[in-house]
């Protein structure tokens, strides 16, 4: 079954997906948040489409290790997903963490190597952190590797 990334801002959830083999990750969308409630709903909405056992959340700590104010936002984030997954019929997907740090500034420098313009890097980047989120949480599972 896939896996979904999840890169959760504040203004913005970066979406990602593993192909069905687990061995790559590709970008599907950039949802613009509006509430928790309903943020939540589309990322359901996206689990159920792709048939995903599992999501992966970004989650942004410190360089020391400590949470920061982002990652107590995430923690109210997962705590909703899951309780809408309960409510929904979802309780078997499994909710995992991932450590963030830097992917937003990995998709930035690899977004402008690729000669993307500000306008269009600012579109795409926090998918493209989702990507970097999930695909690193595939390597390290042993997940991409046939």
């Amino acid at each position: 079954m896939r896996k979904i990334g999840l890169d959760v801002g504040d203004k913005t959830i970066g979406v990602a997906i593993s192909d069905p083999l687990n061995i790559t990750a590709q970008p599907v969308t950039t949802i613009e948040r509006v509430g928790i409630r309903k943020d939540t709903g589309k990322v359901i909405d996206y689990i159920r489409e792709y048939d995903c056992d599992t999501v992966v959340i970004g989650l942004n700590i410190r360089l020391d290790g400590s949470d920061s104010p982002q990652t107590e936002k995430v923690y109210e984030f997962k705590t909703m997903l899951e309780n809408k997954m309960r409510s929904t019929g979802l309780s078997k997907v499994k909710i995992e963490f991932y450590d963030e740090r830097f992917t937003t500034v990995i998709a930035e420098r690899a977004m402008k190597e690729a000669e993307m313009t500000r306008k269009q890097r600012k579109k795409i980047v926090d998918r493209q952190a989702a990507v970097i989120i999930l695909q690193s949480y595939l390597d390290a599972n042993g997940l991409s590797v046939l």
